[in-house]
């Protein structure tokens, strides 16, 4: 009996904890679809929370990026000795080489963030104070300087020359960031007296001429006033040359007809800068871009001329030289119509040139008849040409002390008798006419001055000649009323 009633309330304790609020069975219904492994992981406690930059796949591309131009934005002091082996140094250098290869292989456009995060990364990094020129022991002068943050500032220029090129980098939204003044400070950094860094920024300036097409008119504005300051002011400029040879291609770029800022652009900047005593830095870039506006514009031979006679050096014999050579290859891209415009002032220099004490400015000029191209300007205007020049011919081969030059000399003339002996012996004789007449008029002088001296000989000045010193005047007062 016992029994039975205990197995009732069993009974009834199983029903009530079936249907009550009690906690579910462990086993899940299989419509669920979970696994043992996954109800484990819900029901482990959840792991400390972290930031979600730190996270592997939480930063973005841009973050990343951000973050790797930040860390380039510290400058450190290579001047110090103590800082030289920081291991600080060569993680800057890593994060650049990084961010070169990031440019490099982008595919996806540059975001805005991320177009002005680098311009302010060149920035702070390149527009900067030049360091002095330290060198140990006695260096030459004409001996390189190089920059000693060098290490850093060439994988920045490698990265902004990428920056430049790259296509992922839209036009339209880096114009904001470089802009002109950025452009400006760019241009001032030629004046680098590291040749590694005038390099850089040459070939960076020639990409910013061709992809930023709005900043072109600043860009030749401000490089003629770099010029325009080294011939007229400072007399010294590191770059000039670099500059030269980015405008030779940019000159060769010019479309026809040239525009009239083209053609003063030649006139004003590039024409002056034979003034300077350092031309022969710069000479055969500049030589470039003159010829390379003269192909472009043949007309344009008679200003050039003109300029090279207004700057001609008069006491510089080696500038004298260039001048020489320079005018050669500007003669042999002339024509018959411009050449007949200038030939009198350009064949008076000439004469000059050939009756030069420094025999080698005397027998450059002298080679200017192994042109061809010259050679036959000049026989076809030999009526205005000889007259001017043979009297220099004549002296060169009666009194020059070079003997080389009385060879080339007297190889000139053979030339002009055998072109038209009639003319030469005119002028032969034009010139002994003129040699009388200017000894006849230097014996005068002598006899003239002879006769002073016998003169002053027997009258000798014995008077004494002094001026009289006139008394201060008193000064007036005036009148007193009593």
């Amino acid at each position: 009996m016992w029994k039975q009633f205990l197995g009732k309330i069993s009974r009834k304790s199983l029903k009530s904890g079936g249907g009550g609020g009690g906690s579910p069975p462990a086993k899940s219904p299989p419509s669920r679809g979970t696994n043992g492994a996954e109800a484990e992981l819900r029901a482990s406690p959840p792991p400390a929370a972290s930031p979600a930059p730190s996270a592997p796949g939480s930063e973005t591309r841009e973050d990343v990026f951000l973050r790797k131009l930040n860390i380039c934005c510290v400058v450190f002091d290579f001047s110090a000795e103590r800082g030289r082996d920081s291991p600080e140094l060569e993680r800057k250098r890593e994060v650049l080489v990084s961010l070169v290869d990031c440019v490099s292989a982008a595919e996806e456009p540059l975001t805005e963030a991320m177009v002005s995060a680098c311009v302010r990364m060149f920035a702070i990094n390149l527009f900067r104070v030049f360091p002095p020129k330290v060198r140990s022991g006695v260096a030459d002068e004409d001996e390189p300087f190089f920059d000693p943050s060098w290490y850093h500032l060439q994988v920045v220029y490698e990265l902004l020359l990428r920056f430049v090129m790259s296509p992922v980098v839209e036009v339209k939204v880096a114009r904001k960031y470089v802009d002109n003044s950025f452009i400006s400070r760019l241009l001032d950094l030629f004046d680098s007296d590291d040749p590694r860094e005038r390099e850089c920024l040459k070939a960076v300036l020639h990409r910013i001429y061709g992809k930023f097409m709005g900043n072109r008119p600043f860009i030749r504005k401000a490089v003629s006033n770099i010029f325009y300051r080294f011939v007229f002011e400072t007399d010294r400029h590191n770059g000039i040359a670099e500059l030269l040879e980015v405008f030779g291609s940019v000159i060769s770029g010019f479309a026809k007809p040239l525009k009239e800022e083209h053609k003063l652009f030649l006139w004003k900047a590039l024409i002056p800068l034979h003034k300077p005593k350092t031309v022969g830095m710069y000479l055969p870039q500049l030589t470039y871009c003159i010829t390379q506006f003269i192909e472009k514009e043949p007309k344009l031979t008679g200003t050039v001329i003109r300029g090279l006679l207004k700057y001609w050096p008069v006491t510089n014999s080696q500038k004298e030289m260039m001048f020489l050579g320079e005018l050669e290859e500007v003669l042999e891209l002339t024509e018959m119509a411009d050449f007949q415009k200038c030939v009198v002032p350009l064949f008076r220099r000439i004469a000059h040139c050939l009756n030069s004490s420094h025999f080698q400015v005397a027998e450059r000029a002298l080679f200017l008849w192994n042109n061809e191209h010259l050679f036959d300007l000049i026989s076809q205007n030999r009526q205005v040409i000889l007259p001017i020049i043979y009297p220099a011919l004549e002296r060169n081969a009666r009194w020059h002390w070079n003997q080389s030059v009385l060879n080339v000399t007297m190889n000139v003339r053979k030339m002009f008798f055998e072109m038209d002996e009639r003319l030469l012996l005119a002028c032969q004789s034009n010139f002994q006419e003129e040699e009388e007449k200017r000894a006849a008029s230097e014996e005068r002088r002598r006899l003239a001055w002879e006769h002073l001296e016998r003169n002053a000989a027997f009258h000798p000045v014995t008077v004494d000649i002094s001026f009289a010193v006139p008394p201060a005047s008193a000064p007036l007062v005036a009148p007193t009323v009593t």
